[in-house]
């Protein structure tokens, strides 16, 4: 059986586990388009969640109100079914864009934080990754080592992806 891809805002039943790509998006490099495949070639029958919408315009910021409220519905249900049953994987990819209006990755920020916690809390399985330049990374390191030592923050994507990879095996 394949395993589902969703891209935001579809929403689709899906069987088993999932893996939430979380992770920048405004400013940041393409990188989703190297891990579904890179996941999709190690486990064939993965699910996962991708909030990087195909419109480019939704990319750059330019939504409505609207459309910036299904986005966080969407990415809040998944997040959700990936942390019933899966893995939330982190990759904070560096800047490539930057935007004077907007904090880089400010959403992802803030969803590390709370996802942190919850792992922390419930168990919930995260897999974290920081490329070399993500701004900020010396401080969530050493928050993680405090708080979470038995998680490993991985350098590289595919480094993460396997982690990923891992945690569901574990199940």
């Amino acid at each position: 059986m394949a395993g589902k891809l969703l891209i935001a805002p579809s929403y689709e039943p899906i069987e088993g586990p999932l893996v939430f790509l979380a992770g920048p998006i405004q400013g940041a490099a393409r990188w989703q388009d190297k891990a579904i495949p890179y996941l999709q070639n190690c486990v064939p029958d993965i699910n996962i969640a991708s909030p990087r919408r195909d419109d480019a315009s939704y990319n750059k910021g330019e939504f409505s109100v609207e459309l910036y409220a299904e986005q966080v519905d969407w990415e809040t249900f998944y997040l959700r079914k990936a942390a019933e049953n899966g893995v939330i994987l982190f990759w904070l990819a560096k800047e490539v864009q930057h935007n004077i209006s907007r904090a880089y990755a400010q959403t992802t920020r803030f969803e590390l934080a709370e996802w942190k916690i919850r792992h922390e809390r419930d168990f919930v399985k995260l897999a974290l990754g920081i490329e070399e330049g993500f701004t900020g990374a010396k401080y969530i390191r050493r928050r993680f080592a405090q708080d979470c030592p038995s998680l490993t923050i991985c350098k590289t994507l595919e480094e993460t992806c396997d982690e990923a990879i891992g945690l569901l095996i574990l199940k």
